[in-house]
C-alpha cells in the first residue's frame, strides 16, 4: 500500500482520539504510506496531517469549495486538491489511494466508510477497508456487521471486505492480507 485514505473526525473530544490520530500520522509516515484524507486543519484530521508531515510524509487533502471558503483547509499540506461536492471528493480519496483506514469519527466518517464497503461489494475498487477499533469505539458497529452477515444482508462471498483490529499495527497487517472476493458486478443474475 503506496497511499491510504485515511477517515477521521473533524472533531477530536476527548484527547485520546487525538493522540491516536497523531500517532496513525506518524507511524503511516514512517512506514512510507502517503495518507489522502479531508484535508482539514481541525480535530483528528489536523492532528493526522501534521503528525504525518512532522514526520516526513506525503499529505494529500481532498476538500470541498464550500469548506475553503469556511477557511477550514489545511495550506501545509504536500498536496491540496479543491473539488466541488462531496461526491467527488470521496471519487477521488477512492482514485488517490490503495486502502482505506478508518478512524473514530461521526457521520461523515460513517459516510466514508459504508460507501467504501459498499464500492468493493460491487466493484468499483478492490481495495482493503479497515476499521480501527480504539477502546473498543466500534464495538457496537462490528457487531452490526456481523449481523447483516448472519442475517444474509452481506453475501458470504463479500464477508471480510471490511477488516477490524484494536490497534494499527494489527489493522495494518490484516489490510496487507490478500483476500478476493466476486463483485457484484461480476456475479450471474442466478447468484445474486
Amino acid at each position: 500500500m503506496k497511499r491510504l485514505a485515511v477517515y477521521c473526525g473533524s472533531t477530536a473530544p476527548e484527547p485520546h482520539f487525538e493522540a491516536a490520530a497523531r500517532d496513525t500520522g506518524t507511524a503511516l509516515a514512517e512506514r512510507g504510506i502517503g495518507i489522502v484524507y479531508g484535508g482539514g486543519k481541525v480535530g483528528m484530521m489536523g492532528a493526522l496531517a501534521d503528525a504525518a508531515l512532522a514526520a516526513g510524509g506525503e499529505v494529500i487533502g481532498v476538500i470541498p469549495d464550500a469548506l475553503m471558503e469556511l477557511e477550514l483547509a489545511h495550506r501545509g499540506l504536500s498536496d491540496l486538491q479543491v473539488v466541488r461536492t462531496m461526491h467527488e471528493r470521496k471519487a477521488r480519496f477512492t482514485e488517490l489511494s490503495d486502502g482505506f483506514l478508518v478512524l473514530p469519527g461521526g457521520t461523515g466518517t460513517m459516510d466514508e466508510l459504508w460507501e467504501a464497503m459498499s464500492w468493493a461489494q460491487l466493484g468499483y475498487h478492490a481495495n482493503p477497508v479497515g476499521l480501527l477499533n480504539l477502546n473498543g469505539y466500534y464495538a457496537d458497529l462490528i457487531a452490526f456487521v456481523q449481523r447483516m452477515e448472519e442475517t444474509g444482508f452481506v453475501r458470504a462471498q463479500h464477508r471480510g471486505i471490511l477488516r477490524t483490529a484494536d490497534t494499527l499495527e494489527a489493522l495494518l497487517s490484516r489490510m496487507a492480507e490478500p483476500r478476493t472476493h466476486r463483485p457484484v458486478m461480476q456475479m450471474t443474475r442466478d447468484q445474486l
